[in-house]
């Protein structure tokens, strides 16, 4: 069994079947990751991977497609060099055709091919790099061909779009798969910042000692984008904030923070620990949820005429463990906001008997960045040097990519690695993405007023009121 700390098992040969080969997912992110898994020598030594589309193309055609986006989109990241590129090239092939229950296209036979070259003992590995609403009839196909038993398959965001559509969706693919060969792809969880919050909770006494409602009085995680939807307004109007980021990214994150400790540290115990405490998150009361839409949000193309959906969300959520009673966990997220950043921030009580008198003085914090390499700081108070008995704010600061060789992977790559050696620790569960529609369920049912805001800002003003008594504190030190 893999260590969730880091697996280092080896993926042996792999056939890797990328459905939706020639679309923006997989020429932005999918192709990326595998680059940096290969400038990292993190590839199995035998793999082809097989494009899936509807169009005929030569394989020599399509390696000339991953190599333009490879240029456009990975190439001096991550270690990926044009030398990195042009190793790739050779290990793709393309099956065109289609892929439906009634006529598999040239699929079967790619794979067939691929496995003569790599070993009949190769692992099949299916990522659908596609629109939600295709899963359904792409796992159907999966099924018709004997494509499932013994294989792996990925599945992308958001998995389901609604409670209902979630459990229809589950049901089908449970009755094709095993949980176990199910990889649903979370890439906040994929960080490797986000990995590091259990890690240095848990291996660090002090911090480890107030992570609880004795010492906290708040948990913020706060992930606003100053990015719009230009270049995906198709599928981002059929989701908005709240399913894109809320259900599918910042709930996870939520139960990252507030997990107990799991019973070891196996792949599947911490998974098994974060799936216990999103079990114990309340259902969201709408009252305590604010939606907003940016102005000239409408004007977009491809999004429907009067949308109503949201391209900002903040919600109040509360969990109900012994740990964490009475502690709220406030989330937000948005577009065309004032500033991108990625943070969790521990928000503490004031020590008793507190030398600091201003009630309005800022609060002792914790946050964690997760974005890039991500960073650790410390919000504290000290007096300020000299001959004045003032009180000033100060910052205690840890950049993680300053430990010694730190060399993280960008989250696709880290996830397409644990899908390649079967380590499904930072993939979510049928049993936990249950929970987090769960908790969505109110808000989505009795959906609250929408509320303007001007691009450029922090969102709609409704939205402080979410993170009082203290405001959204990212906001307030940028």
């Amino acid at each position: 069994m893999n260590n969730a700390l880091g697996a280092t098992t080896s993926a042996g040969p792999t056939v890797f079947v990328v459905y939706g080969a020639s679309g923006d997912l997989a020429k932005r992110l999918v192709m990326p990751g595998f680059a940096a898994l290969a400038a990292a020598d993190l590839l199995p030594e035998r793999w082809v991977l097989v494009g899936s589309g509807r169009r005929a193309t030569p394989d020599e055609q399509y390696r000339e497609h991953v190599r333009d986006g490879l240029v456009e989109f990975a190439r001096g990241k991550n270690g990926v060099t044009d030398e990195v590129i042009e190793s790739l090239l050779p290990g793709l092939r393309f099956a065109g055709g289609g892929f439906t229950a009634d006529d598999p296209g040239e699929l079967l036979d790619a794979i067939a091919a691929a496995k003569d070259e790599v070993g009949e003992d190769a692992q099949v590995v299916h990522y659908l790099a596609l629109p939600p609403s295709t899963f359904e009839s792409y796992t159907k196909a999966i099924a018709a061909h004997g494509l499932a038993e013994g294989t792996r398959v990925v599945y992308e965001k958001p998995y389901g779009t609604s409670p209902q559509s979630f459990e229809e969706l589950d049901q089908l693919v449970l009755s094709v798969f095993d949980e176990q060969q199910v990889f649903r792809i979370d890439h906040f969880l994929g960080k490797e910042a986000t990995q590091q919050l259990h890690v240095i909770r848990f291996a660090n006494r002090m911090i480890e000692q107030l992570w609880s409602n004795e010492h906290v009085a708040q948990v913020q995680i706060d992930v606003p984008e100053v990015l719009g939807v230009d270049d995906r307004a198709t599928f981002y109007d059929e989701t908005g904030a709240t399913l894109d980021m809320l259900v599918t990214h910042l709930l996870q994150v939520a139960a990252e923070v507030a997990l107990d400790p799991p019973a070891d540290w196996t792949s599947d115990a911490l998974a098994e620990a974060r799936e216990a405490v999103l079990a114990k998150f309340r259902p969201m009361d709408p009252a305590e949820v604010i939606l907003g839409q940016g102005t000239g949000y409408r004007e977009i193309k491809d999004v429907r005429e009067g949308s109503t959906t949201d391209t900002f969300v903040a919600a109040r959520v509360w969990v109900d463990t012994e740990r964490w009673q009475g502690v709220p966990f406030v989330l937000r997220t948005g577009k065309k906001l004032a500033e991108s950043h990625q943070h969790v921030t521990l928000v503490f009580k004031r020590p008793l008997n507190s030398p600091q008198k201003d009630d309005d003085a800022a609060p002792e914090t914790l946050t964690f960045t997760l974005s890039g390499n991500g960073s650790l700081f410390a919000g504290v108070t000290a007096r300020r040097p000299g001959v004045s008995d003032d009180l000033v704010p100060g910052k205690l600061y840890l950049d993680l990519a300053e430990l010694p060789n730190a060399e993280p992977l960008p989250p696709y790559a880290a996830l397409l690695r644990d899908v390649l050696i079967g380590d499904r620790a930072l993939f979510t569960t049928s049993a936990g993405l249950r929970d987090a529609w769960r908790v969505a369920a109110p808000m989505l049912d009795h959906r609250p007023e929408l509320h303007p805001y001007e691009p450029g800002t922090w969102g709609p003003e409704a939205a402080e009121a979410i993170a009082a008594p203290y405001g959204w504190l990212t906001e307030k030190r940028a």
